[in-house]
């Protein structure tokens, strides 16, 4: 899980190694595509998961993602992400990767294009190299583990409960909903390599095409998850994700549209108890509290909203 990033770190000097500790160091020369000095090497900020590094050398650049120290009740799957990692690349839609180490991170090569902001997904053009880059993804060698935000969701409460963590007003209240909307989704009948966790700042455009990054999450979903999601994180207007829908499918798909909120929906109830374990055990500085708020008021207008009945209903039909 990212948040955007709006500037680089400052980089050291050439051959100086990162500037910061020497096991850093030690990590950069055990990799092969890092190892070369003189070397420059820039924190990307925007991991919250993550320290992410972007080392330049004349071999070349590279991104090494580290873990962030301390204890971790995500159950984020390391060797899952780095399966996943190499599927990706295989697909043509994530970075090569270039080394994994458990315990101490993967390198992927430095992929060229701009990062994506939620306002660049208001251009129909790049929702469309958006659309195009799932398709391929998805269409591509089925990754390692499952991925189902109901059941992520039910995990993540149970940790909150555990620890105590806190939880906004009318937060249980809304499961019941949540279990009607899984049953007018269905069963799991198709799932496809997602990454699930596609915000606009894991999205890179070179202006043919989108690459995607980051696979923390990923995992054999539903792909109406993958373009809910998107819309969710984005908090696009609704016509965008007809729009995104459109693009993936090829022509008008009603029920895809009404499924994709309805998992943008449960997206949202899901990473709001994301928030609430992170902001009682992450060691990362960010008000993470704040974060999840701002998704869990978006969920709340929904819940509360006019429009489920509708999508309950539109969800089940064929068209």
């Amino acid at each position: 899980m990212e948040y955007p990033a709006t500037a680089l770190g400052p980089e050291t000097e050439p051959g100086s190694g990162t500037g910061t500790d020497a096991g850093i160091d030690a990590l950069l020369d055990s990799i092969a595509a890092t190892a070369r000095r003189p070397r420059t090497v820039v924190d990307l900020p925007g991991g919250l998961t993550n320290r992410n590094l972007k080392v330049t050398n004349a071999t070349g650049t590279a991104v090494v993602r580290i873990p962030a120290g301390g204890p971790s009740l995500l159950g984020i799957d390391r060797d899952q992400e780095h399966v996943n990692s190499v599927a990706a690349a295989a697909s043509g839609v994530g970075p090569r990767v270039l080394h994994y180490r458990p315990g101490e991170g993967i390198a992927v090569e430095f992929v060229p294009g701009r990062t994506l902001t939620d306002d660049d997904l208001h251009d129909h053009a790049v929702l469309g190299r958006v659309a195009a880059a799932c398709r391929q993804l998805h269409a591509g060698p089925r990754f390692s583990g499952e991925f189902d935000m109901f059941a992520v969701t039910q995990r993540y409460r149970g940790i909150v409960a555990e620890h105590g963590f806190r939880l906004p007003p009318r937060y249980d209240e809304f499961a019941p909903v949540v279990e009607r909307i899984r049953q007018a989704l269905g069963p799991r009948t198709h799932t496809v390599p997602c990454n699930n966790d596609l915000l606009a700042a894991n999205l890179l455009d070179d202006g043919e095409r989108v690459r995607i990054i980051d696979y923390e999450y990923s995992g054999n979903n539903d792909p109406c998850f993958e373009l809910g999601n998107i819309w969710s994180e984005a908090a696009l207007p609704n016509p965008l994700l007809d729009v995104l829908v459109t693009a993936y499918f090829g022509r008008p798909r009603p029920s895809q549209v009404a499924r994709a909120r309805l998992f943008g929906l449960v997206a949202k109830y899901g990473w709001t108890a994301w928030a609430s374990i992170q902001e009682g055990s992450s060691p990362i500085e960010f008000d993470f509290w704040s974060w999840g708020m701002e998704k869990y008021d978006r969920a709340i207008a929904e819940f509360d909203g006019d429009d489920l009945e509708h999508l309950l209903v539109t969800a089940r039909r064929a068209d």
